[in-house]
């Protein structure tokens, strides 16, 4: 039967249907009209939903959970809330590495959400145990430090760095085995696949919508064991339904060649090695099969020394292929980029941690009787995802792509910077309500109350969320993209992964940031800017010290940016 994604030729429709780099879960060639494309990538986006909805359910809300049940102080709550979502964002190098070179995605995606089951389970038993009451710890006039006992406290950590290496497995494998399921070198699925991330993104922000507005309500207001017991029942279902998947999935072909971590880290090794050899080096033979450095791109021509034989010998040949360099080099050219993302990432930490604290000491009240759970408000995040998701690839992109003629509208690099400088925004609004609220408590007598609410409507948060949301569709889907196309093929979990490590630097250095700036500034008798009573500490020059940082970054990223040489088979 014909298809109208296949090619018209009449004498061989079954070549022109079948896939060279996939074969179906039988180990057989995969057809294009019977696997992957939006009906095997649905049921992998339904598996990151409820992942997403399981991993905010614990992060949106866990420095309250810090400094309430654990009795933490502000700052080291802050400081391990960044540690772990670090450590959560730094694991998917390893979850890539094994799945790349060892397990495949499909069996780590399995394995690891088995792993991250287990870590809820744990983690919803370490919130049932019973507890110690902090409510003597604390009074409107002062805050005294309290501990846990130690049974508990063990038990939920090492739960939640269960939960991190899960998600460490999983995160990089599944939007990379989702991304799979589009052939990019076919015009109507690379389309198909730049809308992927930015469906992908919107669905899984549904989850975290969902997260963000009921379990934090049912964490704070009924208990954290049922908070924490729900996203361990959502990610038992969700793993029923990727296995649902298995016979539609395009599971990618691994070829015949080395290792990939293999070839390319003996790239770098072998051009070390080579540092003082010449080009004269090499022979006759390895010109003519194309070995020659000239060939080789021109950008990190160090790199070039690797095809040389080391001191002029010719017994060991041609030490690494033209190709094995190009993949180092393609690997190599992200860090620019990469690291200029950072003071975007430190930004990024900032919701989960600063912007909730903010929230509890403002008036959260609707009505007579309810009030809104200050970690909710991140829903506003996810809230303005899914509004401007839809806009942006429904309308931006068919309207800028007939324009610039690219698959994706404009490049992904612009994609990225303009999300980086809407975060500069979000910032700047974010240390402008800081200072109001400030004023707000000097002016009704609250400062040397921490427990008094503050008579400003939380609803001043509503703009730094929101410009945070439309922030991240541009910067987050770009990087997305971005570090999936510019690796090769057999390296795109890494790829994935690489993106994610942004985010776990980031998460790391903010924590250093508040370490170093607590000691600074809370030494000798002064009151630090992360003071436990909020209306005494000074968030305000944090987030205008994060803006200026920010700004940094960015001119930094143009700067890269402007010099960046696209891969070749990239659909930016």
């Amino acid at each position: 039967m014909a298809h109208s994604g296949i090619l018209p030729h009449a004498h061989t429709p079954l070549l022109d249907d079948t896939l060279d780099s996939a074969v179906d879960y039988k180990g057989r060639p995969a057809r294009r009209c019977s696997s992957g494309r939006w009906r095997s990538a649905c049921f992998i986006i339904g598996v990151e939903v409820a992942e997403r909805f399981a991993y905010y359910g614990i992060e949106s809300n866990l420095i309250n959970y810090l400094t309430g049940r654990l009795g933490q102080s502000m700052a080291t709550a802050a400081q391990n809330v960044n540690t772990w979502s670090g450590t959560a964002s730094m694991l998917p190098l390893l979850g890539a590495f094994v799945a790349d070179s060892y397990v495949g995605r499909y069996p780590t995606i399995v394995i690891a959400s088995l792993l991250y089951i287990l870590g809820l389970v744990l983690l919803t038993v370490s919130a049932v145990l019973p507890s110690f009451n902090p409510s003597h710890c604390q009074t409107d006039d002062e805050i005294s430090s309290c501990s846990p006992p130690m049974l508990q406290a063990i038990l939920f950590f090492f739960a939640l760095y269960l939960v991190a290496v899960g998600q460490g497995g999983h995160k990089p494998c599944v939007q990379a085995f989702g991304a799979d399921q589009f052939d990019g070198q076919n015009p109507e699925e690379s389309k198909a696949k730049s809308s992927f991330f930015n469906w992908w993104y919107f669905c899984t922000n549904g989850g975290i919508l969902i997260s963000s507005s009921i379990l934090n309500y049912i964490q704070d207001n009924l208990n954290w064991g049922l908070g924490f017991g729900i996203p361990c029942t959502a990610m038992v279902g969700a793993l029923f339904v990727f296995l649902l998947g298995t016979k539609t999935y395009r599971y990618s072909v691994k070829g015949d060649e080395k290792n990939p971590f293999v070839r390319i880290g003996w790239v770098f090794v072998a051009a070390i090695k080579n540092w003082h050899t010449t080009d004269s080096s090499l022979t006759d033979e390895e010109v003519a099969h194309g070995t020659w450095p000239h060939q080789c791109s021109h950008k990190f021509k160090f790199l070039n020394k690797a095809l040389l034989a080391p001191d002029g010998s010719k017994k060991d040949g041609k030490v690494c292929s033209v190709s094995d360099v190009e993949q180092a080099k393609s690997i190599l050219r992200l860090f620019p980029i990469w690291a200029s993302c950072l003071a975007f990432a430190i930004v990024f930490a900032q919701p989960p941690t600063f912007f909730t604290k903010q929230g509890v000491t403002m008036d959260r009240s609707i009505g007579s009787g309810f009030k809104v759970p200050a970690a909710s408000l991140q829903c506003f995040i996810s809230f303005s995802i899914l509004l401007f998701v839809p806009i942006y690839d429904r309308i931006l992109v068919p309207t800028t792509r007939v324009l610039t003629r690219k698959p994706s509208g404009i490049t992904l690099l612009q994609r990225i910077g303009t999300g980086m400088f809407l975060f500069v925004i979000a910032m700047v609004f974010a240390a402008i309500v800081e200072v109001q609220r400030l004023k707000t408590a000097e002016q009704y007598g609250l400062v040397d109350m921490p427990n008094a609410t503050v008579p400003m409507a939380v609803w001043w948060l509503i703009p730094q969320y929101v410009i945070f949301g439309v922030a991240l569709v541009f910067t987050m889907v770009g990087l997305q993209e971005f570090f999936y196309d510019e690796v090769p093929n057999e390296l795109r979990s890494v790829g994935l992964s690489l993106y994610l490590s942004i985010f776990g630097v980031g998460s790391f250095l903010s924590s250093f940031l508040i370490s170093v700036i607590n000691k600074t500034t809370g030494g000798d008798g002064q009151t630090s800017w992360f003071n436990d009573n909020l209306n005494q500490a000074h968030l305000d020059y944090f987030y205008w010290l994060l803006a200026g940082l920010s700004t940094i970054g960015l001119s930094t990223y143009l700067y890269s940016a402007r010099s960046y040489i696209y891969n070749s088979t990239s659909t930016a």
